[in-house]
């Protein structure tokens, strides 16, 4: 396995507009139970506010989370403001907003536009913020993002939102926010295991324009929100092996390898995964191992 010492730097940096983060960060989902949304049994709350001290002791400069992440007693929010608060200056913290659960856990209605103001409320409450440095809107279905995005570049106008990014969306939706106030990241799913065609156009816009882009499940396969893939193709164990890597971390490679404006955003409420996780940026893949990894995709694909 990669060392654990190995910190967020080797990864490079990538700007946010006027924020620079190094490409690895940390995604917030899993501190709060043991898969996506969790209601069962809760996470260990010292170790998940473990986790995030030490993914800022390894350099991790950019945390992804959201309001609507939370279990029967966790909150992935009030984890990171107990953990990090009051917070390094150069931390940048991404949320977003859309979705929305009832205190039973229970998914409703998705935000109306008027509903957005509210949520980023709930957000800065939550992490004990004035604004929130980044702020995607994750699209629900909805055929336009316009008055959505809208309702948000007003709250940006007003200084509680100080970027905007998009979250699950298609090229036509980038250009309809962008005629609206500018994108800094767009959110896809994206990674080995999984194939969507339209993932490779937008990391292509994403990469011409300057744009982050940021996968999430990233290493999670067919797995999705339930958890990192546990089955894996003998072409991606072969790498691993050669590399004296875990399977995850050729993943994470795999991803950052993608484009310099691609940043990975790998979650786990276990230290030991953080630290692999992160030195995943220290792995350096060959053409052909690249290529053999992309064949991967096609086969996910059916092509």
């Amino acid at each position: 396995m990669l060392k654990e010492t190995i910190t967020a730097d080797a990864a490079g940096t990538w700007n946010l507009a006027d924020l620079p983060v190094r490409r690895i960060g940390f995604g917030a989902m899993r501190l709060t139970g043991s898969a996506a949304f969790h209601l069962g049994r809760p996470s260990d709350r010292d170790r998940s506010i473990a986790v995030l001290r030490r993914a800022v002791e390894l350099g991790v400069d950019h945390i992804d989370t959201a309001a609507f992440y939370f279990s029967s007693l966790r909150s992935a929010n009030e984890l990171i403001n107990s953990a990090l608060a009051p917070y390094p200056d150069d931390l940048v913290i991404a949320t977003k907003v859309g979705p929305h659960r009832t205190y039973a856990g229970e998914w409703g209605p998705s935000a109306r536009p008027e509903d957005l103001r509210g949520q980023v409320e709930e957000n800065l409450r939550q992490l004990g913020r004035d604004h929130l440095d980044v702020v995607n809107l994750r699209r629900m279905r909805q055929e336009s993002v316009a008055e959505h995005f809208g309702a948000l570049a007003e709250l940006r106008e007003e200084g509680l939102i100080r970027h905007l990014g998009l979250s699950d969306v298609e090229p036509r939706h980038l250009a309809e926010a962008q005629a609206i106030a500018p994108v800094v990241c767009v959110q896809n799913r994206y990674g080995l295991g999984f194939h969507d065609p339209a993932g490779d156009e937008m990391l292509r816009i994403c990469g011409e324009q300057g744009i982050a882009f940021v996968p999430f499940y990233a290493i999670a396969g067919e797995g999705g929100p339930q958890g990192a893939a546990s089955v894996h193709d003998e072409e991606l164990l072969a790498v691993a092996r050669a590399h004296g890597a875990t399977p995850a971390q050729v993943r994470i490679a795999w991803i950052l390898h993608q484009g310099p404006h691609v940043l990975a955003i790998p979650g786990t409420g276990d230290p030991a995964h953080l630290a692999e996780n992160v030195a995943a940026g220290a792995l350096r893949l060959t053409g052909d191992e690249l290529a053999r990894l992309a064949a991967l995709r096609s086969a996910a694909d059916g092509g």
